[in-house]
């Protein structure tokens, strides 16, 4: 995270506000809530994952064997049991 020159970005009167406060130290602003990402929205992560997994609940409806699904998605038997019983098909 690269450190910003108050001055340079805020308007004078905020800057005065700000510095009753804190002065001369690093200052972190978060994100607000409504503009954060969840976990892979930027990557794609999240898509790819949600598609994978409901790939393997589908083979498994349609009688693909657990261990032919280990083997074709390259996970653990306890992981593809985790996707296939799932209560939230979301994930």
């Amino acid at each position: 995270m690269k450190s910003v020159n108050a001055a340079k970005l805020l308007p004078d009167h905020l800057l005065k506000e700000i510095q009753q406060y804190i002065q001369g130290e690093s200052l972190y602003i978060p994100a607000c809530p409504s503009k954060r990402r969840k976990w892979g929205e930027s990557s794609g992560a999240a898509g790819y994952y949600r598609t994978r997994n409901a790939e393997i609940r589908q083979g498994y409806r349609n009688g693909t064997d657990m261990d032919q699904l280990c083997e074709q998605y390259g996970l653990s038997i306890d992981s593809i049991r985790k996707i296939v019983y799932s209560k939230n098909p979301q994930s």
